[in-house]
C-alpha cells in the first residue's frame, strides 16, 4: 500500500483536495469555520465547525457533487504571503484560524492559498489548478475534539482520498471493500472469537474459539522463546506508587494509569511490565559471566485510553504484552540486538509477514536521563541495525520516555502496515533501580537493558491476524481444524464418531455436524465458519475406512485413507503451514 503522506505527488494532490473539500463545504454550509486539513497516510481529512448543522454519511454524495462542479470550473490555486496583521484581519471572523496565527513562531512566513472565492491559511504546497482534482472520494465522517482535547468543542471531521487517475482510485476503493469484509470486529462476532461488553469498555472477553486461538499463539511464543534461552516470570498486576515514582511512570504516565488506595497507601495497576521485571532481576545476584539474562513475561497491563479511541482489539484498555527484558553488559548490546532482529524475523515469517524498521529517538519533552546517555543509546541501536544488514528510517522524537527504540512495522496480506515488535534500549531505568552485576575485577558495574515485544500485545496481534487471514486461519491456528459431515447421520454416524475419536486422540481440533440438514447446506456452513477441512463420510468412505476431504474455499475433493489424512494434518501443523 502507498503511504500517501510520504509520496510527494500524492501528498500535494491530497492536500489540495482537502482545500477543495473545504470550499465545497463553505458553499453548502456558509456558516462553516475550519480548523486544520492535513494529509494522512491514507488520504486527508478536514476538521470543521458547522454550528448546529451535522454532516452525515448520506450527505457526502452532495458534497462530492459540489467538489466536482468546482474542479470542473478549473480555478487556479494562488499562493499569497501576508504580514501577521494582514492575516489577522483576513481571518478576523474565524477563531480557529486566529488561534493558528497567534501560535505561529515569531518571524514565521504566513501564507494563504486562494482558489476562486475560497482562501485558506496554509503552508502548502498545492497543485496549480483545481481542475486536476478529478479522482477523489469522500470516505467517512466522524467527530474530533478541537486540538484533540476532550475539554474543547467537538468538531466534525470529513475524510477523503484523491488519486492521479481513475484506475488507482478504483483499486483503492476495491481494497476498502476487501478490508471491510476482513473487519476483525465483524469476523470476531461471526466466528465466535471475542466479545465486548458495556460493563467493561475496552476490555475484551475471549470466547471458547478465541481462547483456543490465543492459547495456540501463547504456546508458540513460549516454545520459541525457550529455544532462545529465555526464562519466564510473572509479576503482580498492582504495585505501590513508590515503585512507579522510581520508574518515572508516576511523573510521565500517570494520566494513563488506574490507581487505587490500599491500606491508606496509593497503588497503581501496572501499565507496563518493566518495573516488575527489574525487581525480579534485582532479587538475584549476577556476575558478568551470567549475562545476558533474558526474562520473558506475558503480563496483563491496563491503560486508560480515551473512550473515543477504543477500537475492537486494536485499541483496548486491558491487554497482555508479550514482554521480555534482557539484562546485559554494554559490550553485549550489538550482539543481542542483532540476535533479536533475527528472532523477530523468524517469528513473523511463520505468519507470512514482512517488515520494515524505524529508529525512534528521544522525545522533545517528558524523558528521563541525560541527553548524553540518550545519544549513546541511539547510536548503539543504529550500529546494531547496520551490523545486522537491516535498513532503517529515523522517526525523530518518538522514543519511549526512558529510551530510544527500534519499531518493526509489519505488512499484512492487504499491504497495510502495523507497528508491532519493538526493541527499546534503556540505560536509564537500570540507573534508577540500581541494577548491577559483578565484573571480572569484583567491582559492581551498571547493567543495561533491552525492553522488547514481538506480538506487541496478544489482543491486538489477534485482531491483525483475523484481518490478515480474513478469518481463514492456517491449520495450526484454526480454532476448529476439521469438521466431519456424515452424509446420512442415521447411517454414517457410527463411522463418523470413530473418525472423530481418532483425530481427537492425535490432538486435532474437530467437530461433527450430525444435523438432519442437506449435505450441501452443512458444507456451506462449514465454509462460512472458515474451517480448514471438511470431511464427508458416506458409504464408500465407510467401507474403505477413508475420508473425502474438502479444503476451505476450494472446489477440489480428495479421497484418502484416514491414516494418510492424519499424517498430512500432523505434518502441516508441525511445520506451521
Amino acid at each position: 500500500m502507498i503511504n500517501i503522506k510520504e509520496n510527494l505527488a500524492l501528498n500535494t494532490l491530497n492536500h489540495s483536495c482537502a482545500h477543495l473539500l473545504a470550499q465545497a463545504i463553505k458553499h453548502l454550509y456558509p456558516q462553516a469555520k475550519f480548523w486544520v486539513g492535513p494529509v494522512i497516510s491514507d488520504g486527508f481529512y478536514y476538521d470543521m465547525d458547522l454550528g448546529d448543522a451535522v454532516i452525515r454519511e448520506e450527505d457526502l454524495g452532495a458534497i462530492e457533487k459540489e467538489m466536482k462542479k468546482l474542479a470542473k470550473d478549473g480555478k487556479r490555486i494562488v499562493r499569497e504571503e501576508l504580514s501577521r496583521e494582514q492575516a489577522l484581519e483576513l481571518f478576523a471572523d474565524d477563531p480557529y484560524k486566529i488561534d493558528l496565527i497567534e501560535n505561529m513562531e515569531e518571524g514565521e512566513v504566513i501564507s494563504t492559498y486562494r482558489q476562486g472565492d475560497f482562501v485558506d491559511l496554509c503552508r502548502g504546497p498545492h497543485v496549480e489548478s483545481v481542475k486536476v482534482l478529478k479522482f477523489f472520494k469522500l470516505l467517512k465522517v466522524s467527530g474530533a475534539y478541537f486540538k484533540g482535547d476532550s475539554k474543547n468543542k467537538m468538531l466534525q471531521r470529513v475524510y477523503g482520498i484523491c488519486f492521479e487517475n481513475e484506475a488507482e482510485l478504483k483499486d483503492y476503493l476495491n481494497f476498502l471493500e476487501e478490508a471491510k469484509k476482513r473487519d476483525h470486529k465483524k469476523l470476531g462476532r461471526e466466528l465466535d472469537l471475542f466479545m465486548m461488553s458495556e460493563y467493561a469498555p475496552g476490555m475484551p472477553f475471549f470466547l471458547p474459539n478465541g481462547m483456543i486461538l490465543r492459547n495456540v499463539l501463547e504456546n508458540f511464543w513460549y516454545s520459541e522463546h525457550a529455544k532462545e534461552g529465555y526464562q519466564f516470570i510473572k509479576s503482580p498486576i498492582m504495585m505501590s506508587r513508590a515503585l512507579w515514582e522510581i520508574s518515572g511512570h508516576w511523573e510521565n504516565y500517570k494520566a494513563n494509569m488506574y490507581t487505587s488506595a490500599v491500606d491508606e497507601q496509593e497503588y497503581a495497576i501496572k501499565p507496563m511490565n518493566c518495573p516488575g521485571s527489574l525487581l525480579v532481576f534485582k532479587n538475584g545476584f549476577y556476575s558478568y559471566k551470567d549475562l545476558p539474562i533474558r526474562m520473558g513475561e506475558l503480563g496483563q497491563v491496563h491503560r486508560h485510553e480515551a473512550s473515543g479511541a477504543l477500537n475492537g482489539l486494536f485499541r483496548v484498555r486491558s491487554f497482555t504484552q508479550d514482554d521480555a527484558h534482557i539484562y546485559m553488559r554494554e559490550d553485549q548490546i550489538e550482539g543481542e540486538v542483532i540476535r533479536l532482529i533475527a528472532f523477530i524475523e523468524r517469528m513473523y515469517a511463520v505468519f507470512g509477514m514482512e517488515y520494515r524498521i524505524e529508529l525512534s529517538t528521544r522525545p522533545e519533552e517528558k524523558y528521563i536521563g541525560s541527553i548524553e546517555v540518550w545519544d549513546k543509546a541511539e547510536a548503539a541501536l543504529a550500529k546494531a541495525c547496520e551490523a545486522a544488514g537491516k535498513d532503517y528510517k529515523v522517526n525523530p522524537g518518538d522514543g519511549a520516555f526512558y529510551g530510544p527504540k527500534l519499531d518493526f512495522h509489519i505488512s499484512d496480506s492487504l499491504g497495510r502496515e502495523w507497528q508491532c515488535a519493538t526493541i527499546q534500549l534503556d540505560m536509564n531505568l537500570p540507573e534508577r533501580f540500581d541494577i548491577t552485576y559483578v565484573d571480572a575485577d569484583q567491582s559492581k558495574k551498571r547493567a543495561v537493558m533491552l525492553h522488547r515485544v514481538i506480538y506487541g500485545s496478544i489482543e491486538r496481534f489477534i485482531g491483525i491476524l483475523i484481518e490478515h487471514y480474513g478469518g481463514a486461519f492456517p491449520l495450526w491456528l484454526a480454532p476448529v481444524q476439521v469438521q466431519i459431515i456424515p452424509v446420512l447421520p442415521e447411517v454414517h454416524s457410527s463411522y463418523a464418531q470413530a473418525v472423530k475419536e481418532r483425530l481427537e486422540q492425535a490432538g486435532i481440533r474437530v467437530v461433527m455436524d450430525e444435523r438432519n440438514e442437506k449435505l450441501g447446506y452443512r458444507l456451506r456452513e462449514a465454509q462460512m465458519k472458515k474451517i480448514p477441512y471438511s470431511i464427508v463420510l458416506g458409504d464408500k468412505e465407510q467401507e474403505a475406512e477413508s475420508v473425502n476431504i474438502r479444503p476451505y474455499n476450494s472446489q477440489d475433493q480428495e479421497v484418502l485413507p484416514l491414516a494418510d489424512f492424519l499424517k498430512k494434518l500432523e505434518s502441516d501443523i508441525i511445520e506451521h503451514k
